[in-house]
């Protein structure tokens, strides 16, 4: 299957603007598209970057973690949007396989980092509270809107 890629942002819906009073005929209904980004991760000692980067004041909806052979010698994993990796999310319990875990279930560390990155380009990092690089793995999802710019 082929894919398309846009610069962004899309959006999506048959009103553009409000030109009356009756919805589905003169008031506007477009919206953002929902985007998301995957990357495979590891347990590790130290934070890393996990590939995902995320555009200028785009809004973060939810970070799931797909744990696929459960951490060791750790019980949670932190996100953030620099190398000390907290700043989106502490506390998600990677100790279970095959769960989904949901940032938002965790301890949020900075709402306003979820509402508007930033008026740059964000990489997302991952740290595990692990004393030793052991045998985790997950898929790591972020979905977020682009360009939503609520700053």
């Amino acid at each position: 299957m082929g894919t398309t890629t846009f610069s962004g942002p899309v959006k999506a819906g048959t009103i553009s603007n409000t030109t009356g009073t009756t919805v589905g005929t003169d008031m506007k209904n477009v919206g953002f598209t929902l985007m998301a980004q995957s990357a495979a991760i590891t347990q590790s000692t130290t934070a890393a970057a996990s590939g995902i980067i995320i555009p200028a004041n785009s809004q973060i909806v939810e970070i799931y973690v797909y744990i696929t052979t459960a951490w060791d010698n750790s019980s949670t994993l932190t996100v953030g949007t620099s190398s000390t990796a907290t700043e989106l999310c502490t506390g998600v319990v990677v100790t279970t396989n095959n769960k989904i875990k949901l940032c938002s279930q965790a301890t949020v560390a900075d709402v306003d980092e979820w509402e508007d990155i930033g008026s740059t380009d964000v990489k997302i990092f991952t740290d595990s509270t692990a004393t030793t690089s052991d045998t985790g793995v997950a898929t790591l999802t972020v979905t977020y809107i682009q360009n939503n710019n609520l700053a």
